[in-house]
Formats: structure tokens, sequence, C-alpha cells
């Protein structure tokens, strides 16, 4: 199997290997540099659960070859690491947007791309936002209010920030 030396900077560090030409994001993410915070599912796009930011965007890394990424930026669950939680995170907390925790960081992920896209989204459209994302415990009205909570936090900090 031919094989290329490829670099993704991954949460901010470059990450190198020799990878063979069919190695999935997901398992380049998790086998190769052990970030296990990103989950593997369904192996076809339905679940999200491997849900990544590819250069900001949303995408579900078991449809994604390692050397697609080569030269590109990543963000796991892992990124969202700081001095204190994201306010995604914090709202997953406050407002009980997870059970068992399993769609969890790909929730997140896919919340955060709908974000940084447009921080006041309505209820239909964080719905639709997540839309692409699986959760078997929730029911989701936690999980849109846990969005909701992170959006309210995220303008308030940047009305505080900016006068």
């Amino acid at each position: 199997m031919a094989t290329q030396s490829i670099t993704i900077n991954i949460n901010g560090e470059a990450k190198s290997a020799e990878v063979e030409d069919r190695l999935l994001l997901v398992h380049f993410i998790r086998d190769n540099h052990g970030l296990t915070g990103t989950h593997i599912g369904c192996d076809t796009t339905h679940c999200g659960a491997c849900t990544v930011l590819l250069d900001g965007t949303a995408v579900k890394s078991c449809t994604v070859f390692a050397v697609q990424a080569n030269g590109r930026e990543v963000t796991t669950i892992e990124g969202m690491e700081g001095e204190a939680l994201h306010p995604l995170q914090e709202g997953f907390m406050e407002e009980h947007g997870l059970q068992c925790g399993f769609c969890t960081p790909g929730m997140i992920m896919s919340s955060k791309h709908l974000l940084d896209n447009n921080p006041d989204p309505t209820e239909e459209e964080i719905r639709y936002g997540i839309s692409g994302n699986l959760c078997r415990c929730t029911g989701y009205q936690n999980i849109v209010k846990a969005v909701q909570y992170a959006s309210n936090k995220l303008q308030e900090s940047t009305t505080e920030g900016g006068e």
C-alpha cells in the first residue's frame, strides 16, 4: 500500500506521520496521536460522533482521508481546553446537554462551528446546525439549551470586552 509523509496541525501542534493513503483522519487523530476525544461511531457519516473542525469547518473525520488534511488545521474536542471551560462545555454541563457523553464531542464541535459563523442563532438554526449529529439519550432539548447558553455567554464576553 502506498504511503505519504504528512503533517497536520492538530490543536495548534504539528503532528507528523508516514501514513497509508487510505488512513482516515479519525484514525490519524485517535490511533497515531492518542486524541481519543474524537469518537468513532458509525463509520458512515450518519452519527457525527467523529466531528472535528478542519480549517474551521465542521467535518466528519470518518469520511476524510488523513492525506486530505495534510498541511491543514484540525481542532478536536481536546483543542477546546483552556484556562477555563469553553462556554459550550460549560453550557453542556449547566443545561444537562449530555447523558452518556458519546455524542458530546461531535455535538460540541458542530456547535462551535455554528457559533463561530452565527453568534446568535435561533432555536431552529441550532437544530439545523446540529442536525448531522445523533444523540440517543437526551432528546436534543437540553443540547439546544446548552448551545443557547454558550451563545449568550459568548455575546456577554464580547460586549464586556468591547466596552
